[in-house]
């Protein structure tokens, strides 16, 4: 056992040179990527006070009409329009958008090397 251990450690390492035996190369590689966006935008729009919009034809308006107000017509029996809206505090509108966008890439490449 001794003379073992003294045969490893007396051996000097021997390392040989690599010479490569080819003249030329090419690589080639393909990347493919997938990106899925996902977006959600809720908008909410509030009304902090009270407001009244009254519109139409043939209708008699007042100068400053005020909920409640008795509308007559200007000429009686004719055809008339009439549009009346009360909005008070809280969500006037809500906006909801969703969409997806998916990105699909593929990226080629080649490496051609000589020596």
């Amino acid at each position: 056992m001794k003379y073992l251990l003294l045969l490893l450690l007396a051996a000097p390492a021997q390392a040989a040179s690599v010479i490569p035996n080819f003249t030329s190369g090419t690589v080639t590689s393909e990347t493919t990527s997938r990106t899925e966006i996902t977006e959600i935008i809720n908008v909410v729009e509030y009304s902090n006070a009270n407001s009244y919009t009254v519109s139409g034809t043939n209708i008699n308006i007042p100068g400053s009409p005020t909920a409640g107000t008795n509308y007559t017509q200007v000429v009686s029996g004719q055809a008339f329009q009439f549009s009346e809206t009360l909005m008070t505090p809280g969500i006037a509108s809500e906006t909801l958008i969703e969409r997806s966008t998916v990105i699909d890439s593929t990226t080629n490449s080649v490496s051609v090397f000589t020596q």
